[in-house]
């Protein structure tokens, strides 16, 4: 009966701790991230003590539309349709992994939110059962709208710069708002690893996988696809 009660506050207390902040998100800008955070920390271990990320939030009405869509493009196109979980991806991924080759993830942009905001780096059961909770909370409890733009404001497009509007300034000299096609599908490229693929000194990957972004955005409708969301 105790160890009942003890269980029973355990989840209560969990529940409070994590419906709370998604719920007070679903209104205020995050003051930061988890992956921000983690690049912290780190930067303190490597005794980088100057190191502060590059972010400022802007809200949906100062982020281009191009970037919207270019973002959706690249990282998740059924996302005004599915509920958090793309079980067609996730199933392809699941299949190409037992193959035993490089490992292809699945994740929508409702779970890379859960994940940046809340989370860590990982791919083990317990982290993807958590991210799957906060997907879920999110989706529960945020417009489709709301998540892409807590999204376009936390993603990481390079070392220490997080949002399209540390990302503008950084790259391109201009705000989020101003963020032409071109500089929207080279942001979207980088997104699979944006340490390790570069805004500033784009490989021949990275400018293939732009045209083939800028091609998707065409065939989405540009931005009467924001139509739907």
């Amino acid at each position: 009966m105790a160890l009942r009660n003890i269980l029973r506050k355990f989840i209560l207390t969990f529940v409070a701790l994590t419906v709370i902040p998604v719920a007070l998100l679903r209104w205020l800008p995050p003051p930061t991230s988890a992956f921000m955070l983690r690049a912290q920390f780190l930067a303190l271990i490597e005794g980088k003590l100057g190191f502060r990320p590059r972010y400022n939030w802007v809200s949906w009405d100062h982020i281009s539309p191009y970037a919207k869509v270019a973002v959706i493009a690249a990282e998740d196109q059924l996302f005004d349709r599915h509920h958090g979980f793309d079980l067609n991806a996730i199933g392809q991924a699941w299949k190409h992994n037992q193959q035993g080759k490089h490992i292809r993830g699945a994740s929508t942009i409702s779970q890379q939110v859960a994940k940046n905001l809340f989370l860590y780096p990982g791919q083990n059961y317990f982290r993807k059962a958590l991210e799957a909770y906060f997907t879920a909370l999110i989706e529960l409890m945020w417009p489709k709208r709301r998540i892409l733009e807590v999204y376009l404001n936390i993603a990481q497009f390079g070392e220490g710069i997080y949002g399209v509007s540390a990302a503008g300034k950084a790259f391109f000299a201009k705000s989020a708002s101003k963020l032409n096609p071109n500089e929207a599908a080279l942001l979207a490229a980088v997104l699979p690893n944006p340490v390790r693929l570069r805004v500033d000194k784009p490989s021949a990957y990275v400018m293939h996988r732009r045209l083939w972004i800028l091609r998707q955005m065409k065939q989405l409708g540009g931005s009467d696809y924001l139509r739907n969301v």
